[in-house]
């Protein structure tokens, strides 16, 4: 069985990138620390560290059991932060990222979830590029990333994607510009004023793909990595923009547009990206387990 202690020696030696700084850091003499991770090496049969001239580097195997002492060790201080917050009757933060590129009434219907849980909660949200997300998660800033897409597999982020759900995408437009549109949807599209999601939306290339398999060619009059301002663009008479048909409902309502029309074949997904395969925090479970999607979480980094 571990030595939860000696792992911990394991640990903060990986992390302070020596056992000279480690020593100097703890206060333990350099010969302990070396004695205790000379013990967890026998305890588990492999070789955590090796000699690189000077310094010791971590070997494959020690890469692997310093993600999962980071891991336990972490669980374990929001342990103790949760308990804490508990017993002082303090609300539980919710910290979440949301990829600027998902629709705000989707964040919503996603996080609804999360509100209903009986511990006392408060959500933080914050909203940006999924790279500056992810990299706030990385170093436990986030609880959850809500984003299109899976993680990139080229992120130097380890962490999990949950599938949340999916849905196909729907045209919408106000009133004023429907009304100058011609023939039936998809062929309406051909030559009218288009709004599309920005390059970093997962969903841009199918929608273009499906553009040219319906041979219709829009005018695209603009471009947003923002899909609320997107929207309001649309909103504003500017041109005829794409969004979930989940919340066609919402976006009608909201925004005073028709919808033109359904991509059937176009469908946008949506993800909960955590540094952990079990999900821990409440929240978290919450949103997970009210998920239509409940495919196995993919792992990536």
């Amino acid at each position: 069985m571990i030595n939860f202690k000696q792992l911990h020696h394991f640990w903060s030696v990986a992390r302070a990138g020596g056992v000279v700084r480690a020593s100097e850091r703890s206060g333990l003499a350099p010969q302990t620390l070396s004695g205790q991770i000379a013990a967890l090496e026998t305890t588990l049969g492999v070789s955590l560290f090796r000699r690189q001239g000077r310094r010791l580097v971590l070997t494959e195997t020690g890469d692997m059991v310093l993600d999962y002492a980071e891991e336990i060790f972490r669980l374990g201080n929001e342990l103790e932060d949760a308990l804490s917050t508990r017993s002082a009757g303090r609300a539980l933060p919710f910290r979440v990222g949301v990829s600027d590129v998902v629709p705000k009434a989707i964040a919503y219907v996603l996080l609804a979830p999360s509100m209903a849980i009986p511990e006392p909660m408060r959500i933080v949200c914050r909203e940006s590029k999924l790279d500056q997300l992810l990299g706030e998660l990385a170093v436990h800033k986030l609880d959850v990333v809500l984003a299109d897409s899976p993680l990139p597999p080229n992120m130097d982020v380890r962490g999990y994607s949950h599938k949340l759900g999916e849905s196909p995408v729907s045209f919408f437009a106000t009133p004023a510009v429907t009304a100058t549109l011609k023939g039936a949807f998809p062929a309406c599209l051909d030559g009218a004023p288009l709004l599309l999601p920005g390059a970093d939306a997962s969903v841009r290339r199918p929608l273009l793909r499906w553009l040219e398999e319906s041979k219709v060619r829009p005018r695209i009059v603009g471009e947003f990595d923002d899909s609320a301002l997107m929207n309001a663009f649309g909103e504003a008479g500017v041109g005829i923009f794409p969004t979930a048909d989940l919340i066609a409902d919402e976006v009608c309502r909201q925004h005073g547009v028709l919808k033109l029309g359904t991509a059937e074949s176009v469908m946008e997904s949506f993800y909960a990206i955590s540094v952990e395969r079990r999900l821990t925090h409440p929240a978290v479970r919450a949103i997970s387990s009210a998920a239509p999607m409940q495919a196995a979480p993919e792992k990536a980094g």
